[in-house]
C-alpha cells in the first residue's frame, strides 16, 4: 500500500534506552523484548526523559506495521513489530501497562520502544509483574479503536440525534459521502480513563458543537475550510482530536473509568457526533483484534477522505481549535 494511501497512527513512546533496570538480575539494562526480561526486576524512567513520535504505516493487505517516512523516531520503510505487553507495579501498589514495539532492520533488532498505557513518573520506580505475548495485540487494537463516549449523540438519516449507546445494528446513520448507511456492528469497552485511554472532551460551541463531544484521542475530525486558515493546501481535512488540546476549549480527562463505543459500517464513514462530522471504525491490522472473527475477516477499502489528514505540525499553533473554527464558519 503505498504511502500516500496507507492508513497511519503515531505513538507517542520512549526509547528503550530511558527505561532501565535499576535493582535486580539486568541492573543496568534497558527494557527489550519479551525473551530477554527477567520478572521482577525494577525499572525507572530517567529523569527528563521526553516521548518520541513513533509514526507506522498499516498496510491492511500484508497485515503488517512499518515506520513512515516523517515519523520522529526509526528509519523509514523499516518493519515494527508489537512483541508483547508488560505490567508494571507502582510504589503504591498500583499497576500499569506498557507495549513493547522492536523495529526491525535485515532481520535485526533495529530499536526497541516503550508505549505506556498510562503516565510513567520518572525517577519513580516500577517492578516488572507481568509479561504477555498475546495480549499485546488486544491492547494495541483497543488504543486504536476510534471511539465515541457514552451519551453521545449521533445523526441519524432521519434527521434524530439518538444517543450511542441507543442505537442498535441496522440503524440507519446519515454519512457524508455515502448518504443513509446502516450500522453493521457496535462495540462497546470500559477502559480506565488514563494516558492513551483518556477521552478528549470537545468544549461545547469550540467547533460549532451545540454540547460536549468526548472521542477517544486519536478520533479523527473532518473539517470543511471556507478558507485555508491551516496551511494545508486543501479545503478537506481530517484532524486528531488529541492534536487539539489546548487545556481550555479542548482538554483531556484523565481519571476514572470511561465507556467507548465504537461504530462499525461496511465501508469507513464520517459521521454526525453533536453535530461534528467524524470518522467511523475503520478496520485494519491494528483493530481486528478487538472485532469479532467474522468482522475482522472484512477489509475496508481505501477512501478518498483518508487523504486528508493533517500533520500535527499544522496544528501546533495555540490556536488552532480558533482557527478552524473561523475557517469553517460561514459567516468568517
Amino acid at each position: 500500500m503505498p504511502d500516500q494511501t496507507a492508513s497511519r497512527q503515531t505513538l507517542p513512546v520512549h526509547i528503550a534506552d530511558a527505561f532501565r533496570v535499576v535493582d535486580g538480575v539486568a541492573e543496568g539494562d534497558a527494557v527489550s523484548f519479551a525473551d530477554e526480561l527477567v520478572m521482577d526486576d525494577i525499572y525507572a524512567l530517567s529523569g527528563g526523559a521526553t516521548r518520541a513520535r513513533l509514526t507506522v504505516l498499516v498496510d491492511d493487505a500484508a497485515g503488517t506495521l512499518s515506520v513512515a517516512k516523517d515519523s520522529g523516531v526509526g528509519q523509514a520503510g523499516n518493519a515494527v513489530h508489537l512483541d508483547c505487553c508488560l505490567t508494571l507495579m507502582a510504589p503504591d501498589g498500583t499497576t500499569l501497562e506498557a507495549l513493547i514495539l522492536v523495529e526491525v532492520e535485515d532481520g535485526s533488532a533495529a530499536g526497541v520502544y516503550l508505549l505506556p498505557l498510562a503516565p510513567l513518573a520518572s525517577e519513580t520506580e516500577y517492578r516488572l509483574v507481568g509479561c504477555d505475548r498475546h495480549s499485546a495485540t488486544m491492547r494495541l487494537a483497543e488504543v486504536s479503536c476510534v471511539s465515541f463516549t457514552r451519551g453521545t449523540r449521533i445523526t441519524l438519516a432521519s434527521g434524530e440525534q439518538r444517543a450511542i449507546e441507543n442505537l442498535s445494528v441496522g440503524d440507519r446513520v446519515l454519512t457524508r459521502d455515502d448518504g443513509p448507511q446502516a450500522i453493521r456492528w457496535i462495540g462497546q469497552t470500559t477502559l480506565r480513563a488514563v494516558g492513551s485511554f483518556a477521552p478528549v472532551v470537545i468544549r461545547r460551541g469550540a467547533l460549532h458543537n451545540e454540547n460536549d463531544l468526548v472521542l477517544s484521542p486519536d478520533h479523527r475530525i473532518f473539517v470543511y475550510q471556507r478558507q485555508d486558515r491551516l496551511g494545508a493546501g486543501r479545503a478537506e481535512v481530517l484532524v486528531k482530536v488529541r492534536h487539539l488540546v489546548n487545556g481550555t476549549s479542548v482538554v483531556q480527562a484523565d481519571g476514572g473509568f470511561v465507556d467507548y463505543f465504537q461504530l462499525l459500517f461496511d465501508e469507513h464513514q464520517i459521521v454526525y457526533a453533536e453535530g461534528i462530522a467524524a470518522e467511523s471504525l475503520l478496520i485494519d491490522p491494528r483493530t481486528r483484534a478487538a472485532l469479532p472473527e467474522d468482522i475482522a475477516a472484512a477489509a475496508h477499502g481505501p477512501r478518498a477522505h483518508q487523504l486528508y489528514e493533517v500533520a500535527e505540525r499544522l496544528l501546533s499553533s495555540p490556536d488552532a481549535v480558533d482557527l478552524l473554527r473561523r475557517a469553517s464558519s460561514s459567516s468568517d
